[in-house]
């Protein structure tokens, strides 16, 4: 078991540093997160729909169905924006990591976005891409934007004022040839894409992701993100904030999509969201520990019964490194099945419990950090998504059992040693 993980350790630990280094994808992982809070509002927003759907008839369903408008009102400002907010934030967080000043480069990345996907009619503006159809757009014209503007910096190509001049208006005229670069280059992209193909540039850039986009929503690539976040931390390295940066953007359009088709009354068909990852597959922490820490409770074992009694209160709420570190399940061979393996069991009959029509599938994303069930219900508007959580706990907890019981007899045994002596 060493060996093996001498040989993981050495074939892994070089991949997520690298990752952890890669400045663009590091920015879209963090610009993607940081889009959440918005696509939590909106998700709100349409939980009214599903509550008046739920409810079926009466007094309220039809006040809320008399005043959906008004409820479902910022949904258009938030979900339906999502393009917006990502390529705002992912150049955001781009220019910090180059250490560019101000907020002149993610504002930059948003006009040069809206100019390639905002098509304009009589005057009125198309907002059909600025939605998850425009994400993936938004992510590559965040990271265009900020490198132009970057190399605009590092090569001096900036209008320079006098010292007596206000560092604001300093700042605003030593943006203006970076922002003209991009204007350039986004009209130009804007005109070749319409005089080529006839459509707007985010168009062309869904149609050739297509293929990678169906198939991020599938059983397999779920089982590959779910085997390497667990693999990732039982090396104790932080799983799912390294290989968010890969999937991060797929499932957040997904549950944008998810949440857009149900107001629309048209079906949803994505699994693959955030709320679906952290709310179900990741409960309680990576690995869904809560089991082991209720087992870790009852030990006879000082070491585990302390530790699990302090991991307690975090686990409910999602954060489970205090067990993680504690146990310690890092480096831990009696871990390393149950911990790494267990999780992909989970993750096919999560999966196939939504596919079937067993489990209402992901119309809204909740907020992270809440206790067992209570995400899963805000994610489906759907009380077997509750159940679905605590049979997966109760499963994780079977899968520990026998893994925990050779552990704690090793643990007792060393602690009669060490009163012994």
């Amino acid at each position: 078991m060493k060996n093996f993980q001498d040989r993981l350790m050495k074939f892994l630990l070089p991949i997520a540093n690298k990752l952890e280094q890669q400045k663009h994808l590091q920015a879209i992982k963090d610009g993607m997160i940081a889009t959440v809070p918005i696509i939590i509002i909106g998700s709100f927003s349409i939980m009214f729909l599903g509550i008046g759907n739920l409810l079926g008839s009466g007094a309220i369903s039809d006040f809320l169905s008399a005043n959906m408008h008004i409820f479902t009102f910022p949904t258009a400002f938030t979900s339906d924006m999502l393009a917006v907010y990502a390529t705002f934030f992912i150049a955001k967080a781009l220019s910090e990591r180059y250490d560019l000043r101000g907020s002149q480069p993610a504002i930059t990345a948003v006009v040069f976005f809206l100019i390639v996907a905002g098509t304009i009619s009589e005057g009125k503006m198309d907002v059909a891409y600025l939605g998850s159809t425009g994400l993936f757009t938004g992510i590559l014209v965040a990271l265009v934007a900020v490198e132009i503007y970057h190399f605009c910096e590092k090569h001096n190509l900036t209008i320079r004022m006098p010292d007596s001049v206000p560092p604001m208006v300093q700042n605003s005229f030593a943006s203006l040839i970076p922002l003209l670069l991009n204007v350039i280059l986004a009209v130009a992209i804007y005109f070749i894409s319409m005089g080529t193909q006839g459509v707007v540039f985010p168009q062309i850039i869904m149609n050739l992701l297509s293929p990678a986009i169906s198939t991020m929503d599938s059983l397999s690539a779920l089982l590959i993100v779910i085997f390497l976040s667990q693999l990732l931390w039982f090396f104790g390295l932080h799983g799912p904030s390294i290989t968010s940066a890969v999937w991060a953007a797929f499932a957040i359009s997904y549950g944008a999509e998810n949440i857009a088709a149900y107001n629309a009354g048209n079906p949803v068909t994505h699994i693959f969201t955030f709320g679906f990852f952290y709310a179900i597959l990741q409960v309680t922490g990576s690995g869904l520990t809560l089991g082991l820490n209720l087992l870790m409770m009852r030990s006879k074992a000082k070491s585990f019964n302390s530790v699990g009694k302090v991991a307690l209160i975090p686990g409910i709420f999602g954060i489970n490194e205090p067990l993680i570190f504690g146990t310690p399940i890092i480096l831990n061979p009696f871990m390393f099945i149950p911990f790494v393996f267990g999780p992909l069991i989970i993750t096919v009959i999560a999966f196939f419990a939504m596919k079937s029509g067993l489990v209402g599938m992901p119309i809204a994303n909740p907020p992270g950090f809440l206790p067992p069930g209570l995400g899963a219900f805000l994610m489906t508007l759907d009380f077997k998504a509750v159940i679905l959580v605590f049979v997966l706990l109760l499963i994780m907890t079977l899968i520990y059992l026998p893994f925990f019981k050779a552990m704690e007899a090793e643990e007792l045994k060393k602690e009669m040693e060490m009163s012994e002596n």
